[in-house]
């Protein structure tokens, strides 16, 4: 019996913009991710990868074709059903953290679980704080924290819903080397940990050689599909 994948889509189309401003962003894109696989977007500014990644996660609707994720597909779902679908099945990691400025580390990642209605949300918070190195954080605001705990905490987040998928959107950008190969660890560790599928969009040719699966996107289509090399993986580990 073949497995069902993770993330489907069939002949995605995708257009943004008004009158003459409207561009053609994804253009057919056929794409099958397996469950438990780590993947890897790569491409120029502009090629689509991370308005692919964004379909994915649900927060765009493709004009035309099928996106199914997590066994769900997402083209008939309304906007509150949809919300309802990504806060059971996706954890998304933003290049600028996104997080509530006037709510303490330990609130900003309750959230997801506060609005599913979990009554243990702050103890489950506080767990994967404590998982990713900031049990010493809880109380402190993002301001008071530098990038790469901000960044931790967002981590902890996305994960706190034990999500089946994991999107993150250039997670190390705004991070420096030593920073940033930490966040990569908590990524990939939560990820081999946990069984959960891992897209990201990366601009680092390293980063994306650490996952199983490399997706060269080219203006708005897929130009290079390629597995890993596991010496490759091995290395950069």
């Amino acid at each position: 019996m073949t497995k069902q994948p993770a993330i489907a889509l069939k002949n995605v189309h995708l257009t943004l913009g008004d009158g003459a401003g409207r561009v053609h962003i994804l253009k057919g894109i056929d794409l099958n991710i397996n469950k438990g696989t780590s993947v890897g977007l790569v491409g120029p500014s502009g090629s689509g990868k991370s308005t692919l990644l964004m379909v994915m996660a649900g927060l765009e609707r493709a004009d035309d074709g099928s996106v199914s994720v997590a066994g769900s597909e997402l083209g008939p779902l309304s906007e509150d059903q949809l919300a309802q679908f990504r806060g059971r099945n996706v954890g998304i990691i933003f290049q600028s953290f996104h997080l509530v400025p006037n709510m303490t580390a330990l609130e900003n990642v309750a959230v997801p679980l506060e609005l599913a209605g979990d009554a243990a949300a702050f103890d489950k918070a506080a767990a994967e704080l404590e998982a990713v190195g900031l049990g010493h954080r809880l109380h402190h605001y993002p301001a008071q924290m530098s990038g790469g705990e901000q960044q931790r905490v967002a981590v902890a987040r996305a994960l706190v819903v034990e999500p089946e998928i994991l999107i993150a959107d250039e997670p190390t950008g705004n991070l420096d080397d030593t920073t940033g190969t930490q966040i990569v660890e908590l990524m990939f560790g939560a990820q081999r940990e946990r069984g959960t599928t891992l897209v990201l969009v990366t601009h680092d040719p390293a980063l994306a050689a650490k996952c199983d699966r490399m997706i060269r996107v080219r203006s708005g289509t897929i130009e290079e599909d390629q597995l890993a090399e596991p010496a490759q993986r091995e290395a950069t580990a």
